[in-house]
């Protein structure tokens, strides 16, 4: 009896046996598969660098229709990053909605997009060109935001 009481305890001790499978964590979100395949893929990756804070990123997506910002001959690279802990400043937001999207001039995207942090409300506009294998985010009108751009980093 006590032999088979204790064969059983064993037996119901394997049969809860739990596996854990432990998988290896990412400091940052991966793109999209179809990164820049279209402007609001663009601008998804764009908010996405900014909430992130990753200025990698935000160099890669950041651009006109030459290409990134960060292949740019146009300023040095601490211009560029100095610029681009600026936008993270005025366009970090807890969630955004596209309201709406138009033509732009020589073939770019305007987007109007509303911006939410904490009770707060902005809606501005994204300026979205076609490079030549991917869309860039041009620029971003900064006057709607700038209420954001002062506040302190949460």
């Amino acid at each position: 009896m006590r032999k088979s009481l204790i064969i059983g305890l064993l037996v119901l001790a394997g049969a809860c046996h739990r596996t854990t499978t432990v998988e290896p964590v990412t400091t940052s979100p991966r793109p999209p598969t179809d990164a820049g395949a279209n402007p609001r893929s663009a601008l998804v990756e764009f908010l996405g660098a900014v909430k992130t804070q990753d200025l990698q990123a935000l160099s890669l997506v950041w651009g006109d229709k030459n290409g990134p910002v960060r292949d740019s001959r146009t300023m040095s690279r601490q211009d560029m990053e100095q610029r681009e802990v600026y936008l993270i400043r005025c366009f970090r937001n807890d969630s955004y909605r596209v309201v709406s999207e138009l033509p732009g001039l020589d073939g770019e995207r305007q987007m109007q997009v509303e911006l939410t942090r904490g009770t707060k409300r902005k809606v501005t506009d994204f300026f979205i060109a076609k490079g030549e294998s991917r869309w860039y985010v041009r620029s971003a009108s900064i006057d709607p935001v700038r209420e954001f751009c002062s506040e302190k980093s949460a």
